[in-house]
């Protein structure tokens, strides 16, 4: 007999998942938590050190790295509140930073920019391009914003025919 839990999503939906299912996605979230808080502390205590990968085209880089170290703060806050709606929010939010932040990293790998006091080969400089893609999957299952399959299939709403 495998043990479930039943979740609702935002769209109340409800989702099947097993325990085992349920404890990975907050070992997920959770490890997220740590990885934002710890970007967003650097970002603000030692900002200069993100300004050579800042593309020259982006006006105030110095505002703009503040700005998303504080956006990475929130989220990981918001990932660590029991709340779903917070959650939820949060996963919206990181996602959207994340996305923001692509071009950063696109501009990194393509000027061969070097931080200092971080390893940097060349492949380091493109392999953090296809992890932004995942840490955005990631953050989107963990918050529960994209549900997909974890466990069972979803169930069929109440009172719905199958």
């Amino acid at each position: 007999m495998q043990l479930t839990c039943i979740l609702y999503s935002h769209l109340s939906i409800p989702i099947v998942l097993s325990f085992p299912a349920l404890i990975l996605r907050t070992l997920v979230r959770l490890l997220l938590a740590a990885l934002f808080l710890f970007a967003g502390t650097v970002h603000l205590r030692h900002p200069e050190l993100f300004l050579p990968v800042m593309p020259p085209w982006i006006p105030f880089p110095l505002p703009c790295i503040r700005i998303s170290g504080v956006f990475e703060l929130l989220g990981g806050v918001g990932l660590l509140l029991p709340l779903r709606r917070i959650q939820f929010l949060a996963g919206w939010g990181l996602t959207l930073l994340l996305v923001a932040v692509f071009p950063a990293n696109i501009y990194m790998a393509m000027a061969h920019v070097k931080v200092h006091g971080f390893p940097s080969q060349p492949w380091m400089e493109w392999a953090r391009l296809p992890l932004q893609p995942l840490l955005i999957v990631a953050v989107l299952w963990a918050t529960r914003v994209w549900p997909g399959k974890c466990g069972k299939e979803m169930t069929p709403k109440p009172n719905t025919p199958p």
